[in-house]
């Protein structure tokens, strides 16, 4: 059903794949579809070009389109990084390093170095020297996993 439609659209195939794709990029957005889509656009305007040359079988199509891909991709999320200034707020989904620096009061006690926090609204697993509950505490790392904080008694 569907490889009669291939063959009758000849060259068109890879315009319809590349409005395909960034149609797709639309609904589901995340840039990838887009240099995708540019690619496949690229090779139809070749195919259209090329398409009774004796040396355009589909592999070469597919060959060009697979090395225009990625480095569509490539360039494009270098260009889109590029683009992308410092931001105002560095550690905004970063919710433990914004700990960093803040005391608190232990409500648990640390014991073989690990304890709890509060801090604003949350519990906070600790871990730190071995410190009896109600002890000031200076958070002085966060874990990479988002989970546990690093504490020293303060001063």
């Amino acid at each position: 059903m569907i490889a009669p439609i291939i063959s009758e659209l000849g060259p068109w195939n890879w315009v319809v794949l590349g409005l395909v794709l960034l149609g797709l990029e639309i609904f589901a957005p995340g840039v990838y579809l887009l240099w995708i889509g540019i690619a496949a656009l690229i090779v139809g305007a070749a195919s259209l070009a090329l398409w009774e040359a004796g040396f355009w079988g589909w592999q070469v199509q597919v060959l060009l389109f697979l090395i225009l891909s990625l480095a569509s991709a490539y360039f494009g999320k270098k260009f889109v990084v590029s683009r992308q200034g410092d931001t105002d707020q560095p550690l905004l989904n970063r919710r433990s390093e914004q700990m960093i620096g803040r005391t608190a009061t232990l409500a648990e006690p640390i014991r073989d170095g690990r304890g709890r926090i509060q801090l604003g609204d949350t519990l906070w697993r600790v871990s730190g020297p071995d410190l009896p509950a109600g002890t000031r505490v200076r958070v002085i790392a966060a874990a990479d996993t988002d989970l546990e904080l690093t504490v020293e008694k303060a001063e």
